[in-house]
């Protein structure tokens, strides 16, 4: 499975970088198997200036032969962002594997 971090008006960061493929393995690393590509997009929705809650996840989780997964969040700090935006990636994916096993 294939991570892509696309970064919209905020500098890519290393650290940040690493810190999503981390949350994204550990939230799919028991259903990773069915799906084919990870899109993370990182965006700071006010572009450098300080404002609340301006800071946006967006994970696109595209599994085989089905349409895309799409969970997000916003908030004052990328890293606690990315993770909470995981975690609900975690539960999408979840719940995916579960209605189609039961087809």
């Amino acid at each position: 499975m294939q991570i892509q971090i696309r970064w919209s008006d905020v500098e890519k960061s290393d650290a940040l970088g690493q810190h999503v493929n981390e949350q994204v393995e550990h939230a799919l690393r028991n259903v990773g198997e069915h799906f084919t590509r990870v899109v993370v997009h990182v965006r700071d929705d006010n572009a450098g200036k300080s404002g609340p809650n301006d800071k946006r996840c967006q994970i696109e989780l595209r599994p085989a032969g089905a349409d895309p997964l799409s969970v997000e969040d916003t908030g004052d700090d990328f890293f606690k962002v990315v993770t909470t935006t995981t975690k609900k990636l975690e539960r999408a994916a979840h719940n995916f594997v579960d209605r189609h096993r039961k087809r």
